[in-house]
């Protein structure tokens, strides 16, 4: 996993725990339903990459 990649996993993951923390303090749903979503794809993402690295070597 590239440097570059790491840090847009860590970047996304970010965004989500901010949106779900928001959306906790305002009562909004929506937007922590939003932040869960976020943080699940950049867990993912991050899954995929440590796949790829793990067929590399």
């Amino acid at each position: 996993m590239g440097i570059g990649d790491k840090i847009e996993n860590m970047k996304d993951d970010l965004s989500g725990k901010a949106k779900e923390g928001t959306g906790k303090a305002t009562d909004n749903e929506r937007l922590e339903a939003e932040g869960r979503t976020d943080q699940s794809k950049a867990d993912l993402k991050q899954a995929g990459e440590k796949a790829k690295d793990a067929f590399k070597n």
